[in-house]
């Protein structure tokens, strides 16, 4: 068998067909596809990060939820202007059934906050340190938002076992809506 320049060329062009399909055809598709897979992992990066941002709205829906019932108990504790008349009279009753003489309350200028307002009321009693104590048990027990403050506590001159209490009472009450 002889080779000539006929079958140079032949096996060159066999040769040349699958060099030129690599180079044409398999090689950018390669690229395509390396791209493509690079884009699928960005993508499905986001995904899980939007999957976390999610499942935390989810949390944060049910502490919010949480929040609002939290607040929404709070409230109820809190009474309206029209029904301080009748804690100021619990808060004398107390006093009276725990011992101590009817005590003096003096009402101060409301103090207006965010959503509720802070009636102050100056208390001046006297009576037997243990009827003190249970009386500041039972103003402890109830179930309205108090606060006391400019708390003084005096023992008697006598030596009796008597005391002269005086304190500011904060009542947490919101204004009555219409």
């Amino acid at each position: 068998m002889r080779l000539g320049i006929r079958e140079f060329a032949l096996l060159a062009l066999v040769l040349a067909i699958p060099l030129a399909a690599w180079f044409f055809v398999f090689r950018p598709q390669n690229a395509e596809i390396a791209s493509a897979v690079q884009e699928i992992g960005l993508k499905r990066e986001t995904l899980r990060k939007l999957e976390q941002e999610t499942s935390r709205n989810a949390d944060l829906e049910r502490a919010n939820a949480q929040i609002a019932s939290s607040i929404e108990e709070i409230e109820a504790r809190l009474p309206t202007n029209k029904e301080l008349d009748h804690i100021v009279r619990q808060i004398s009753d107390l006093a009276v059934e725990s011992g101590l003489d009817v005590p003096a309350l003096k009402s101060g200028k409301p103090i207006e906050a965010a959503t509720y307002w802070e009636q102050p009321i100056e208390v001046q009693s006297g009576g037997d340190f243990r009827g003190y104590y249970e009386f500041l048990q039972r103003l402890e027990r109830l179930p309205r938002i108090t606060r006391i403050s400019d708390f003084h506590l005096r023992r008697s001159a006598r030596d009796d076992g008597k005391v002269t209490i005086s304190f500011t009472l904060s009542i947490f009450f919101q204004e009555e809506r219409k």
